[in-house]
């Protein structure tokens, strides 16, 4: 199949769904009263975007899904990580629900996100290992081409892999656009590595790329729409699973390491501030408000995560040379 057809038209399909859709659904959302709460103790600059409508993802959702539906029986390696994005986006979803519409402050407990989490991962799992199994191998970085089969050590990595990648992602939604403009960098990365290494999924990354570019209209500074724990954690979702369709999943630390850090920071700010007795390491976590603290005006601490991303993709890039 030529280029313009799995490349570009999925790309321009998705976007063209996305920048449709958000006219609609926008003010859907606002009717509905499904707004953002901001922390009175946190970034007070945010105060001013209580009442924004969340729950965007379904737009971007929406259109990958639409789009994906087309190129699902030409390209079947697509259906696990449209499974991975639609599954986690689901939990997000009943998570944005329970917290907007149904005024349940907390969403679905920490126990219940998990167990949703788990779940989703083990039906990956089963897939890699009755449908799919040369996935659990990995490529070796600089290798020319050799794979390390090493299923015992492999399969609880996906659980690791697929879990930590869908909060990483979760926590980076935090400022107008972030997660959206990283995310781009990831897919937009996902789709050259597919290509070179003949992975049949670039109908997904590119309607991916095309469906954040379509919802960054909306969702860049200042923002009129987010996209909720629905869009965040089925992003995560879709990052982990592209990474494990091509084989790389280490590519996720580097690719990935905004993520990585976005977490680590939550992590680092809790430990020691039990250790500590009420101390905080950070201004404030996850590490993207504390820059804003320190004075980075929102469009520039989003500026540098993106433009770090796209570095951290072009690395990514040697790796896999």
């Amino acid at each position: 199949m030529i280029l313009g057809t799995e490349i570009l038209i999925p790309l321009l399909v998705a976007f063209a769904i996305s920048v449709i859709l958000s006219p609609i659904v926008i003010p859907f959302l606002r009717k509905l009263k499904i707004g953002q709460t901001e922390r009175t103790d946190g970034v007070q600059s945010h105060l001013k975007k209580a009442g924004t409508p969340t729950m965007g993802g379904l737009i971007i959702l929406i259109s990958v899904l639409v789009t994906s539906l087309f190129f699902v029986g030409t390209y079947p390696h697509i259906i696990p990580i449209l499974f991975l994005t639609l599954g986690f986006g689901l939990i997000g979803f009943l998570d944005d629900y329970l917290k907007v519409v149904l005024r349940r402050s907390d969403g679905l407990l920490p126990k219940q996100k998990m167990f949703g989490q788990i779940l989703v991962t083990t039906v990956f799992v089963a897939y890699l290992l009755l449908v799919n199994d040369d996935c659990l191998q990995i490529l070796i970085p600089f290798s020319g081409g050799q794979y390390w089969d090493c299923r015992w050590v492999t399969i609880p990595l996906v659980y690791i892999a697929v879990i930590g990648t869908v909060n990483g992602v979760n926590f980076t939604d935090g400022l107008d656009g972030l997660a959206t403009g990283v995310t781009t960098m990831v897919a937009v990365f996902f789709t050259v590595v597919s290509l070179a290494l003949g992975g049949e999924i670039e109908p997904i990354t590119a309607a991916v790329t095309g469906a954040l570019l379509g919802f960054l209209l909306f969702n860049v500074h200042p923002a009129q729409v987010f996209m909720g724990d629905t869009g965040s954690l089925a992003l995560g979702g879709f990052v982990a699973g592209c990474a494990y369709m091509l084989r790389i999943p280490w590519i996720i630390v580097i690719v990935g390491l905004i993520y990585l850090v976005e977490v680590l920071s939550v992590i680092i700010q809790v430990t020691y501030f039990k250790k500590t007795g009420g101390k905080r390491f950070f201004k404030m976590a996850p590490i993207h408000h504390h820059f804003e603290l320190c004075g980075w005006s929102e469009t520039r601490v989003v500026a540098v995560f993106t433009v770090i991303t796209a570095l951290l993709c072009l690395i990514g890039l040697v790796f896999l040379s």
